[in-house]
């Protein structure tokens, strides 16, 4: 058997992600594991990070936010386990650490490491298997600055390689992994504490465009040409609440809508039955699929907002929304539950998510679950994710 490229692991991590069927027009892109959610505070809240209060992990969700923390650094370790039903040994770990460097800013820097386990290929059944261990990988670095009292902006900067090339006799061994990077431009607006009647609450909100960079070409390691595939770029806004009764309970509400800032793919399917017949259909598509692979992401990202084929109504499908909880008491006991939605025919993601998490001392520990309310297998489901905390040095005030 001839050795092939790890085409199948791009499209098992893709596939695995969104729903595929014939009335479905679904936003593919590359290295769609920076759209996974890594830490368990989050994933306990249905994949929420852009306007909840600031946490180590802020550097996926919004960066801006670091310049909120009330400890001056913070280190974290998270691990999900991914396909659990399926396999045991693909995950996603992430570390971050952040330091608050004064008053008004913040810098921060993380790992992401996505590992598809080990890979046995031979020629014949009986030769000794080739291991291979394909992975993909992100870092980032992110600054964040106070603009007034209440509202600051970050930018964070990210460099992201691909391995999923396997060496074939036909490029002489050669399996260069692909490359690119990516910006972020996040903002976030919390506001005082005030007082409404029995309780006193605090607002916030918070925006993030996520992963704007050049193309990622599987191939050929190279950028921005016929058979790249775009970044998961993605626009993030969200609002929250927090209702605090007294010095020991406190309970949060958020709400967070998404979209990919990529094009929609068209098609030359005349019948809507999902089904290109070959003759002039198949012509169309042709032509359909190389206009796609000309749009350079910069284009694509103003295309994004008008390109469905369905009008505006299919425009507002493109968007999920979610929305999300969270019990405190004396800030060291948390209770999660949240819920995200996605509309059939851009993905069909539903599920509900179950969280907690333990603080002692400097040290915290947060745990989540998901339930899929879809009929497509979530790559998530009945799996546990765990992230460890530490948070050290000064305490700034809140106020």
């Amino acid at each position: 058997m001839k050795k092939i490229k790890i085409a199948f692991l791009l499209l098992f991590t893709i596939s695995t992600i969104n729903a595929q069927t014939n009335d479905s027009r679904v936003i593919t892109t590359g290295v769609p594991f920076l759209l996974v959610a890594a830490d368990a505070r989050s994933a306990g809240m249905a994949d929420q990070g852009v306007a909840t209060s600031t946490d180590v992990f802020s550097q996926q969700w919004n960066p801006a936010k670091y310049a909120f923390a009330l400890d001056k650094q913070g280190f974290s370790v998270s691990y999900t386990p991914y396909l659990t039903d399926l396999v045991n040994d693909i995950s996603l770990g992430q570390v971050t650490y952040y330091n608050r460097i004064n008053e008004r800013s913040a810098f921060a820097g993380s790992l992401r490491y996505f590992g598809l386990g080990e890979i046995e290929l031979r020629q014949q059944a009986e030769d000794v298997p080739q291991i291979v261990k394909p992975f993909e990988m992100a870092l980032d670095g992110s600054y964040s600055l106070k603009l007034s009292e209440r509202f600051s902006m970050a930018v964070a900067g990210r460099y992201i390689r691909s391995q999923l090339r396997i060496p074939s006799e036909s490029s002489g061994g050669d399996a260069k992994p692909a490359s690119t990077f990516a910006v972020d431009i996040a903002g976030f607006y919390q506001s005082e504490e005030d007082a409404y009647g029995d309780f006193n609450g605090r607002w916030r909100m918070g925006f993030n465009f996520q992963n704007l960079g050049p193309k990622i070409n599987y191939d050929a390691g190279q950028s921005d040409d016929g058979s790249a595939n775009f970044l998961p770029a993605n626009m993030k806004l969200g609002g929250g609440f927090d209702f605090i009764f007294d010095d020991y309970n406190k309970v949060a509400l958020n709400i967070e809508v998404a979209k990919l800032l990529v094009p929609t793919p068209q098609s030359a399917d005349l019948n809507g039955n999902g089904v290109i017949e070959a003759g002039e259909e198949a012509d169309l598509q042709q032509q359909l699929n190389a206009d796609y692979n000309k749009v350079t992401w910069v284009s694509g990202i103003f295309k994004s907002f008008g390109d469905a084929p369905g009008g505006f109504s299919e425009e507002l499908k493109e968007f999920t929304y979610s929305v999300g909880a969270e019990y405190l008491y004396q800030d060291s006991f948390a209770m999660r539950l949240g819920y995200f939605h996605e509309s059939p025919i851009k993905g069909a993601r539903k599920f509900f998510s179950l969280g907690a998490g333990f603080k002692y001392n400097v040290v915290k520990v947060d745990v989540s679950y998901l339930f899929s309310a879809s009929k497509v297998k979530n790559p998530l489901e009945n799996t546990l994710r765990f992230s460890l905390t530490f948070n050290f040095g000064d305490k700034y005030d809140e106020y």
